[in-house]
């Protein structure tokens, strides 16, 4: 066929926004790959990208994470056949059919690990790897604190954290999400909205927590800030809540000279050779029975618009896929 089925979208906004349109097929170009995509990751930061926190050139496409088979070569592309198994993420534009990417933005599925997996797994999966080995490195023996633990990221940071001896202490918005984080490793999880959840966390770590991880943003950074450890790091990787107002660095100074970091998934990918190196990771902590992926919602494409609304009122648990 010469088109396909691709979200799309002309103006930023809520998640009406996106539509289903029929778009030309892409063809790839020298050291491109198309990939007839199987199943197509869902992550908060798609909807930061179609609310225009996270401006992007309009119109365009949504969608960063996806697997499937690979349906075309172009010139110069020799070490993939068409019908292997590929992966991607950080890429634009998943939410489709199909999409064309250069090579060294792909990496190869092994047998024991789904298509729906994949598409779950790299960029949340890749987010934990940095955080924890990049970011702040942890060797184990540490308690950390890491909010919204029953997310996508989150449950794969929970078991990551298990495997590398890492006490983990977690915040959800509901028991049964506390009851999932701590299934799946975390120490122990914590009400988000509990009056007295600040005395509970300093409990968990009377010296203050080395490093806090929090991809919330605006809603927890006041109460995370005071319980980092002097000397210690706050990581910003997300604005669930909306972005912080502020950082100021004379509160910093106060709080005990801590650092404030802000990564970025996207950094790390452009490190020659770190995609695949963590890509390997990932798959080999899967293949040991240390990592599994929790795909609880399954969506066709054509139910974008419900999917992102589940996804930002909060009522997803783990991981959330799109079928096109």
């Amino acid at each position: 066929m010469d088109t396909m089925r691709a979200v799309r979208v002309d103006v930023c906004g809520a998640a009406e926004q996106m539509s289903i349109k029929e778009v030309p097929l892409p063809q790839p170009r020298a050291g491109e790959v198309r990939i007839r995509l199987k199943a197509c990751g869902i992550n908060l930061i798609d909807t930061y990208h179609r609310t225009g926190l996270y401006p992007l050139a309009l119109p365009t496409g949504l969608g960063c994470e996806g697997a499937g088979v690979v349906d075309a070569l172009g010139e110069g592309v020799d070490d993939l056949s068409e019908g292997e198994r590929v992966g991607f993420a950080m890429a634009m534009g998943a939410y489709a059919e199909a999409i064309v990417l250069p090579r060294a933005a792909l990496v190869k599925i092994p047998a024991s690990v789904t298509d729906e997996e994949a598409a779950a797994m790299l960029v949340k999966a890749m987010t934990v790897d940095f955080l924890f080995n990049d970011t702040f490195s942890l060797s184990g023996g540490e308690t950390v604190l890491f909010h919204a633990a029953a997310g996508g990221v989150g449950l794969i940071a929970c078991q990551w954290a298990k495997h590398k001896g890492v006490k983990l202490i977690g915040t959800a918005s509901t028991p049964a999400k506390c009851d999932l984080a701590m299934s799946h490793g975390a120490e122990a999880c914590l009400l988000i909205d509990d009056p007295e959840l600040s005395d509970k966390l300093r409990a968990c770590a009377p010296d203050g927590f080395p490093v806090v991880y929090d991809s919330v943003g605006r809603s927890t950074y006041r109460l995370s800030l005071g319980l980092v450890a002097p000397l210690g790091t706050f990581v910003s990787f997300g604005n669930a809540s909306g972005p912080i107002d502020a950082v100021v660095p004379g509160e910093l100074a106060l709080s005990g000279s801590l650092y404030f970091t802000r990564p970025t998934l996207a950094t790390h990918m452009a490190r020659p050779g770190w995609m695949q190196a963590s890509a390997d990771r990932i798959f080999g902590l899967m293949e040991a029975g240390h990592l599994a992926v929790e795909v609880n919602q399954r969506y066709p494409l054509s139910d974008v618009v419900r999917a992102h609304k589940d996804l930002e009122g909060r009522r997803t648990t783990g991981s959330s896929v799109l079928i096109p």
